[in-house]
């Protein structure tokens, strides 16, 4: 019985922290785009807390347990908020703050999580292990997805950015790969892996890129609340 409390408490310590990055993640995207004029998200019912209303079965189900069952790491998206650039007061510049607001939700999150370890020693001793489980995951999961999402290839958020600060040839040329954006990605997480391992070379592309810079921002937010000295 234990042991089963302890993987149903394991569980809710990964769920409960990425549930609250995904759906603040995206609630963020539409009111910062409402902010700017486009009130597309709110018409839609979008603008919510409902963690529910904002799960895509291939992107928050289905793609992390291809990774897990591949060895990869564990990624996934949630369903977009709707979005009309057209009705932004200035669709170029405004998209660029809106493709932000969603990794810097999970930015702050980050900090905030890394904050509130300070708060572990309050706790119960009971609750301890359990609670700096969950900041932990916290933490990562929210560094993590900011930095994926910062990758700048379309329909990612760092691609919505690229595509509003790029010359417009260029930016116009980007913004045409969107609609292979998403099995590039793909292709990068799940087929190169399992084709280096097939071949006996390391092929993992997120481990050699994403995951230093995600280590490396974690470490610098543990150094700016206080957790680690410099």
């Amino acid at each position: 019985m234990d042991s089963q409390l302890s993987t149903v408490a394991t569980i809710f310590a990964v769920a409960i922290p990425a549930i609250l990055a995904i759906t603040l993640h995206e609630a963020a995207h539409g009111y910062i785009a409402l902010v700017f004029g486009d009130p597309t998200a709110k018409e839609q019912g979008r603008l919510t807390l409902n963690p529910l209303r904002h799960v895509d079965p291939f992107g928050t189900i289905i793609l992390p347990a291809m990774l897990k069952l591949a060895g990869g790491p564990i990624m996934g998206w949630a369903k977009p908020v709707p979005v009309d650039f057209g009705r932004l007061n200035n669709p170029r510049r405004d998209m660029v703050w809106v493709a932000l607001a969603g990794p810097g939700m999970n930015m702050m999150l980050a900090v905030i999580s890394a904050l509130m370890f300070h708060a572990l020693p309050f706790l119960p001793e009971s609750a301890l292990p359990f609670a700096a489980e969950m900041l932990r995951n916290s933490l990562l999961v929210n560094v993590l997805l900011a930095v994926f999402n910062m990758i700048p290839l379309p329909p990612l958020d760092g691609g919505r950015v690229a595509v509003g600060l790029l010359p417009l040839p260029l930016a116009r040329g980007l913004a045409r790969t969107e609609k292979y954006g998403m099995f590039l990605l793909l292709g990068v997480l799940i087929a190169l892996p399992w084709l280096g391992q097939k071949i006996g070379v390391n092929l993992d592309l997120f481990a050699w890129t994403i995951l230093p810079i995600a280590d490396a921002v974690v470490h610098m937010i543990a150094v700016v609340t206080g957790l680690l000295s410099g």
